[in-house]
């Protein structure tokens, strides 16, 4: 077993109590697998709505601490619970006018509501008698904290020396604000080249400060340093590049398991895999579709975004529906913009015999839609990681992607999956018409590619072996190694 270490984690989601995305995933999943491993883990994240409402197995811990802020000292409390299905302790900083919301991002104070969570979380460390070996931060809601910790934390005997290891999820989401949030935290600190006159932006702060930089896979890793990818950042993480890295998100297979999960219309393995139909049936059903067996049915299920490549897949959805590629249904569920909602409310209306879009925030229905379907499409411009392509294979649903990010290190074309490079329409129907060939032509060829998905090892335990090494790189680095 590798040594025991202290890891205080921080971020702005944790499944299954705030989640938005991959980021809530990671919040959830990666603590409880790096227990399993013997550190010692403590979750910290927003006491948001649902959780001052009552949370089950989430208590106040009754008691109150005092966070030093440039507009004078804020009294927080803390809610604590357990992340489900282990021992890891999560707490929830709160404070009733910054958390205490109805959605979690949108506000014009966002900056300062996760700056002050940053700096409450620090101080609520000292609170507990545990002095972490290691700050482990997410995205820029938590950069306030890698920030503080790499200048003003330099002062601070407590904090001394305590390296850290940013994750960036989403490059584009940065977290701009004035400089008079240094004010606010208590930070001296000069400006950045990626900041314009007066401006602090958090994500470039998290990559200039931190020990050890790296993110969800390691294709957008390299991405990320590129003009085209990297969001006006690339020059400084070309400046980090020997300390940027890339680990792939893992998928808890205890969530995601089609031989138990009861969501689905009928349990399925590898050793039986003709209860697969069963789902396929109850999603045609629920979908108001033919109850067919020998069409493929093409599925999505996305947060209807531009960074999704919803660009490209009207002309593709389009031509599926008018049978350019032969007989087929098809599947969305998602939300998001309105003029992806309106695109596919408009040509399920045309085919209404082929098509349905479930155009809401529905989790009872995704695992159907994963276990029940051919063929998933995520045609992304970019993609950190992506959680779907490895849900859709461990369901035995085959993905065909578009190979950027972590997408490109997950899928292999024609082994167990499909993938274009190209972002066009052109390119993304010729790949789906390749992969509909394969299933009506090659049945063979089509269960390997199946049957090989299902059987790839996305686990938690493979990724958090790869953060651990990270971890021991950021202590040996500021231990001087």
């Amino acid at each position: 077993m590798a040594e025991s270490l202290k890891i205080l984690f921080l971020s702005a989601e944790v499944a299954p109590f705030a989640k938005t995305g991959g980021l809530g995933d990671i919040g959830g999943s990666l603590p409880k697998a790096l227990h399993a491993m013997g550190h010692d883990v403590r979750v910290i994240m927003p006491a948001y709505k649902k959780i001052e409402a009552g949370y089950p197995g989430v208590e106040p811990m009754g008691h109150t601490f005092r966070v030093p802020t440039g507009a004078g000292e804020i009294e927080a409390g803390v809610f604590e619970g357990r992340l489900p299905g282990s021992d890891v302790p999560i707490y929830f900083i709160a404070e009733q006018y910054l958390f205490n919301r109805d959605t979690l991002y949108g506000y014009w104070d966002d900056v300062y509501r996760y700056a002050f969570f940053s700096k409450a979380a620090l101080e609520f460390v000292r609170t507990l008698d545990w002095r972490p070996d290691l700050l482990h931060a997410h995205d820029w809601h938590t950069a306030p904290a890698i920030t503080w910790l790499a200048t003003a934390g330099q002062a601070d005997d407590f904090f001394r020396g305590v390296p850290s290891v940013f994750t960036i999820h989403n490059l584009a989401h940065q977290g701009k604000t004035n400089w008079h949030v240094f004010n606010y935290l208590g930070i001296v600190t000069h400006s950045l080249a990626e900041e314009a006159y007066d401006e602090v932006n958090f994500m470039a702060r998290g990559i200039y400060h931190a020990t050890m930089v790296n993110t969800v896979s390691p294709t957008y890793a390299r991405e990320i340093t590129t003009p085209e990818g990297g969001a006006g950042l690339d020059a400084l993480l070309r400046h980090r590049q020997f300390d940027l890295h890339g680990i792939l998100n893992g998928l808890d297979y205890d969530e995601w398991n089609p031989a138990t999960d009861k969501r689905l219309a009928a349990n399925f393995d590898l050793d039986h895999m003709r209860n697969r139909i069963v789902n396929r049936r109850a999603l045609q059903a629920r979908a108001n579709l033919p109850q067919v067996d020998d069409v493929p049915l093409v599925a999505m299920i996305t947060r209807l975004d531009w960074q999704k490549g919803l660009d490209i897949t009207g002309d593709v959805i389009h031509r599926l529906m008018n049978g350019f590629s032969g007989p087929a249904q098809f599947v969305v569920l998602g939300t998001g913009q309105p003029e992806y909602e309106g695109m596919f409310a408009q040509i399920a209306s045309y085919h209404r015999d082929k098509m349905t879009a479930f155009l809401a925030y529905d989790a009872s229905l995704a695992p159907l839609i994963y276990a029940g379907s051919d063929i998933f499409l995520m045609p992304s411009l970019f993609e950190p990681c992506g959680l779907g392509q490895l849900i859709s294979m461990r369901y035995g649903s085959v993905p065909l992607v578009r190979a950027t990010g972590g997408l490109a290190d997950t899928v292999q074309d024609g082994v167990t999956g499909f993938a274009f490079n190209y972002y066009s329409s052109d390119a993304f129907w010729h790949a789906l018409q390749r992969a509909i060939y394969f299933y009506n032509v090659d049945k063979d060829a089509w269960r390997s590619i199946q049957r090989r998905g299902m059987m790839a090892d996305f686990s938690w335990d493979r990724s958090a072996k790869g953060y651990h090494q990270l971890y021991e790189w950021a202590i040996a680095r500021m231990r001087g190694y």
